[in-house]
């Protein structure tokens, strides 16, 4: 009877002990390096949101610039009253509480009448069209461009000459 009693007297003294220091420490630090990790993790991925959220708008405006050639005949093309060589395009406007929110994007528009690529004897009825867009994120400069050729002979000849 006595080591029933002596067994279950030491079986209550260590299911009374909890973690040492040295464990709940070792757990605190796990635990951070976890959390540390996971908000590196989401902030990083927020920024590589911002970013193609900003690459996918540059896209858009110089889609924009490239639609309004197709609309345009032959001698418009070079026409700087039309077709401005630089401009400026807003995305997420500047608020009253927050003017530096917004996000201007500068492009600039150049139209080659020598075209030297491709080597061909119609390139005097060409135009090679490249539209470049600037920006900064935070404090990095970015940039894109497109480049688009247009035909003397192309579809502005349809939507004109069209009955």
């Amino acid at each position: 009877m006595r080591l029933h009693l002596q067994a279950s007297s030491t079986a209550r003294r260590f299911s009374q002990h909890g973690f040492t220091l040295v464990e709940v420490m070792v757990a605190v630090v796990i635990m951070s390096i976890a959390f540390v990790s996971l908000y590196a993790g989401i902030f990083f991925c927020f920024g590589v949101t911002r970013s193609e959220r900003e690459d996918l708008r540059a896209t858009q405006v110089m889609l924009h610039r490239m639609e309004g050639f197709r609309l345009f005949n032959w001698n418009q093309i070079t026409n700087t009253a039309l077709n401005p060589t630089t401009f400026t395009e807003q995305y997420l406007p500047a608020t009253g509480a927050n003017p530096a929110s917004g996000l201007t994007y500068t492009g600039t528009v150049a139209v080659a009448t020598v075209i030297l690529d491709p080597p061909a004897t119609y390139t005097n009825n060409m135009k090679k069209i490249t539209v470049t867009v600037q920006w900064a994120s935070g404090n990095v400069p970015r940039s894109r461009n497109m480049t688009t050729y247009v035909s003397k002979n192309g579809i502005q000849n349809y939507i004109y000459y069209a009955n």
